[in-house]
């Protein structure tokens, strides 16, 4: 449940795309991506400081490795981060002989794999999804996406769940947490009947399903079961993402969108593409880390 009404609007920084946030619990500050500016943000919600550094290829991801290295998906790629030279160092090639895809949503499980979904630019049924593991290995987990999403696990780690967007359905599979296979998949929230597309989740420590919606104007909560909770409102119509933070791991914290939006669509929302926190009496997940060697 909220511990406020609304959400605060902390950062007014017109992203084109927000995406991707991950909070850093040592540094106590969140890192987020634009991805159509390629830019890689670090938020520090103590401060009110937003800082970036812009990459050369679209970034829509990211996986925390230290206080001084992040792993990036690219487009066509995972590559290491350098926060205090702003270098970059490719990792691995993904999809790179596939001109309509592009990385999209990732999330780093706790035994520190890489998962990476992609996106065909289409909406074609051409996308899937991979894991990366410790050892350097490239497996494909899931075929025949649209644009892979909302990736994330239960508290339990018994439940994997994938969105594709597309097709407004968000999906369960049984994880084994030894191999890191998925199987069984199910559908687990249905929103074909709604007019806006489940983007970004995060999950807290109910196991409960927090989902930003693409034109949906919101952030819904869904229980375990996938029934729905509430809806957090905002004041923009792109919502991409969220994750918790916050000293406490209560603070919600969303990423919107501009991109797309026309003149009179953005007099109407004009914070979109802003950064927004709602502080709830819910507990988060924290992120779990790469283990990549830094050097």
């Amino acid at each position: 449940m909220p511990a406020s009404p609304l959400p605060e609007n902390v950062l007014a920084v017109r992203a084109r795309l927000g995406e991707g946030p991950v909070w850093d619990d040592r540094r106590q500050v969140l890192h987020w991506v634009d991805i159509y500016n390629r830019r890689v943000h670090t938020f520090d919600p103590a401060t009110g400081q937003d800082d970036f550094i812009e990459v050369a290829a679209l970034v829509s991801g990211l996986f925390i490795v230290d206080g001084r290295h992040l792993v990036l998906a690219q487009e066509n790629g995972l590559s290491t981060l350098d926060l205090a030279t702003a270098q970059t160092t490719p990792l691995v090639s993904i999809e790179a002989d596939q001109p309509d895809n592009r990385l999209n949503d990732v999330r780093c499980d706790r035994q520190g794999r890489l998962w990476v979904g992609t996106m065909n630019n289409h909406d074609q049924p051409a996308a899937n999804l991979y894991r990366y593991d410790l050892d350097g290995s490239l497996h494909v987990l899931e075929t025949g996406l649209s644009i892979s999403n909302g990736l994330g696990w239960s508290p339990d780690q018994t439940t994997f769940y994938l969105t594709d967007s597309p097709r407004q359905v968000i999906s369960a599979y049984t994880f084994d947490v030894a191999s890191g296979q998925v199987s069984n998949r199910h559908p687990h929230v249905d929103l074909t009947h709604e007019s806006f597309y489940p983007d970004g989740l995060t999950i807290d420590a109910e196991g409960c399903l927090w989902v930003a919606m693409w034109n949906g104007w919101c952030v819904i909560r869904f229980d375990p079961q996938g029934q729905e909770m509430m809806r957090v409102p905002l004041p923009v119509p792109l919502v991409t993402s969220c994750t918790f933070g916050g000293p406490n791991l209560t603070d919600l914290f969303i990423t919107t969108a501009s991109a797309g939006l026309s003149q009179a669509e953005l007099g109407k929302s004009v914070a979109a593409g802003d950064l927004f926190c709602l502080s709830t009496d819910v507990k988060g997940l924290p992120s779990d880390r790469y283990a990549l060697a830094s050097g």
